[in-house]
């Protein structure tokens, strides 16, 4: 027999790639760490890391070991499930995590919502960009995140994680009132080349790689002049001529401001949201009413 909080430690290990950054996330001194796996190594009687250089790495047996403990974990999330099904309790703990511009579209509305469904549901919020949300996700810090197909990230049939369309949010084009292109009733997005761009820092959030994604399949590299990750320092930026930017549709931008939000002709760059759990947990009380939530903000069938 062997502990299966040792075997979670390895996936997390195997996740974020250093004892260090596993310490963090499971909230362990790297120390602690190393000893979990010291001790699963003698109770399989198999070598799991080894000497990289300076550092270390996973075993071919600790691969192999990786490969079935994918399995066991999603059937210990479904088994909570069905085990809570036999309690029929209200209330409980979820925990819930998406990028910035999710909150207002989706998961502030998801939790109104769960408030009025169950108000004993302690709900929980946490905002986290795409690719911080899987090792929250593996480490139990979180139980649903909201998230966007990453580069990078897991395939859809990764066996740690399970990812679902929540839905699909068109991008606009936002200008300055008295812009050349404020006022048509759509354009296409080669026209705003020559503009001068307001964009995050590159690869320091989701949005960031959709528009360079999208400019890109555009034919044309925007003019990075302003940086901005807030929306609304961004529209404050727009609305004082200092460049242009792409907005998710839904977004709210203050209606004080003097912009405009120009449809765009297709192709229309689109960001999909996903909802993304551990595999198999979807159906533990707090996260399938979590789910339902997200899908009634998002006008989506459960």
């Amino acid at each position: 027999m062997f502990d299966l909080r040792r075997v979670h430690v390895l996936r997390v290990v195997d996740q974020l790639g250093t004892i260090t950054a596993a310490a963090g996330s499971l909230h362990l001194t790297p120390s602690a760490v190393s000893q979990q796996l010291r001790q699963l190594a003698a109770e399989l009687d198999v070598a799991l890391l080894e000497p990289d250089g300076r550092r270390i790495r996973l075993t071919p047996a600790a691969h192999a070991l990786l490969e079935h403990a994918d399995d066991l974990a999603a059937r210990w999330e479904q088994a909570r499930g069905e085990l809570a099904a036999y309690a029929n309790r209200a209330g409980g703990t979820l925990r819930l995590c998406g990028f910035a511009s999710a909150f207002p579209t989706v998961l502030i509305p998801a939790v109104r919502r769960l408030r009025e469904v169950d108000p004993l549901l302690d709900v929980r919020l946490l905002e986290v960009e795409t690719a911080d949300s899987y090792p929250r996700l593996l480490a139990g810090e979180v139980d649903v995140a909201v998230t966007l197909p990453n580069l990078g990230g897991p395939t859809e049939d990764d066996p740690r994680f399970e990812q679902r369309a929540l839905m699909d949010e068109p991008q606009d084009l936002l200008v300055p009132l008295g812009h050349p292109l404020a006022g048509r009733p759509s354009v296409a997005l080669e026209e705003a080349a020559r503009d001068d761009w307001v964009l995050p820092e590159p690869h320091s959030c989701d949005q960031y790689d959709l528009v360079a994604m999208a400019c890109a399949t555009a034919g044309f590299t925007p003019r990075r002049v302003h940086h901005a990750k807030e929306w609304g320092a961004t529209f404050a930026l727009v609305a004082s001529g200092f460049g242009v930017c792409l907005k998710p549709r839904p977004v709210p931008v203050p209606s004080v401001l003097p912009v405009t939000q120009v449809t765009l002709r297709e192709p229309v760059p689109r960001r999909r949201l996903l909802t993304t759990t551990r595999r198999g947990s979807r159906d533990q009380r707090p996260i399938a009413l979590g789910l339902e939530a997200l899908a009634w903000a998002a006008g989506t069938p459960t």
